[in-house]
């Protein structure tokens, strides 16, 4: 009899200590929820304010009167309507030829509209895993959710590139695979039509139509690497990135989330290389800062640019418990 009223207890405890936990975890979901639809709302305001300076610069013949009512009708409706209001917007600006304005105007669209990517699917992968923990039949049955409202995904569309002979956009994924010590995992890859100039790179590469971001980059980490990653494993997105290059002969505007995950240091391997990558990858290599600094005061570049200032905050992240509210994604050079 003893021993059953033992047992009992600790069953009725550890129910107990299992609703607590999911009850705590739950609060934390519907935080990081309303964090990151504010940062969504914050990124889609700089957006209309862009917006306005395209207006008042004459972004195409009627296209001012437009373009300023569809951003301050965006900024005006109320979270049920303002899907469609921001869709309409972003359909209106996919008329902007982006060659005909200032390079500053251009440059300021484009981080404008990469913030609000960025944003999108920050709320989207907050709301995904609210609604995954509350759709649980023990959290329904208990009420663990109480009265919090559910989240809603925020679909929006991207604005459509205007094919102007202008770079190539592409929407790219990055992953900071960090070693217990803190390394960070590089490639050193060379321009095919300049195989003397190398440089250094975390691995990753573009999305696929249709791929999200955390897909693209385990994709990308099991081709360049060889190692197999859950897309759980995946932290982030800390970072967003824009840059402008030539690879191939082709001018690519990319368009950079990177994220960091915690692995044990393994050696590379090649065998997953397309063509492109046997000839132009030649090494890989674990560095930590100081390695950074080393590589760059050899002339070899090292990217994303600040890499070795940067590590710091991706350990953090990885390091972090995994429940823990993610950080809002910023922008790196």
């Amino acid at each position: 009899m003893t021993a059953l009223l033992v047992v009992a207890v600790l069953a009725v405890v550890l129910v107990g200590l299992w609703i607590y936990a999911t009850a705590n975890r739950l609060d934390r979901l519907h935080v990081r929820t309303d964090a990151a639809w504010i940062a969504l709302e914050s990124a889609l305001g700089r957006r209309a304010v862009v917006v306005r300076e395209l207006a008042r610069a004459g972004a195409g013949p009627g296209a001012d009167t437009r373009l300023a009512a569809l951003a301050a009708r965006a900024e005006r409706t109320d979270r049920v309507g303002r899907e469609d209001a921001e869709n309409a917007l972003s359909a209106a600006l996919g008329s902007v030829r982006t060659e005909a304005l200032s390079p500053q105007l251009a440059a300021e669209l484009a981080d404008a509209e990469a913030r609000v990517l960025l944003a999108r699917r920050f709320h989207n992968d907050a709301v995904r895993d609210t609604l995954a923990l509350r759709g649980r039949r023990p959290v329904r049955v208990l009420r663990l959710g109480g009265t919090a409202r559910l989240p809603a995904y925020f679909e929006i569309a991207e604005r459509p590139p205007v094919d102007s002979g202008g770079p190539r956009r592409r929407p790219s994924s990055r992953v900071l695979l960090l070693d217990p010590t803190g390394r960070v995992l590089l490639l050193r890859g060379s321009e095919p039509t300049r195989p003397g100039a190398h440089f250094w790179f975390t691995t990753g590469g573009g999305t696929e139509p249709g791929e999200d971001a955390r897909a693209a980059g385990v994709r990308e980490v099991t081709e360049e690497t060889g190692l197999a990653l859950e897309e759980s494993v995946l932290r982030g997105p800390l970072w967003w990135r824009r840059s402008i290059f030539v690879f191939d002969g082709d001018t690519i505007e990319a368009e950079e989330t990177y994220f960091a995950a915690a692995v044990s240091a393994f050696t590379p391997d090649g065998a997953g290389h397309t063509e492109l990558e046997r000839r132009t990858l030649s090494d890989a290599r674990w560095c930590g800062p100081e390695d950074v600094r080393t590589l760059e005061a050899a002339g070899e570049r090292v990217y994303p640019p600040g890499l070795d200032a940067l590590l710091a905050e991706a350990v953090a992240l990885v390091t972090s418990p995994v429940d823990s509210p993610a950080p809002l994604p910023r922008s790196i050079p």
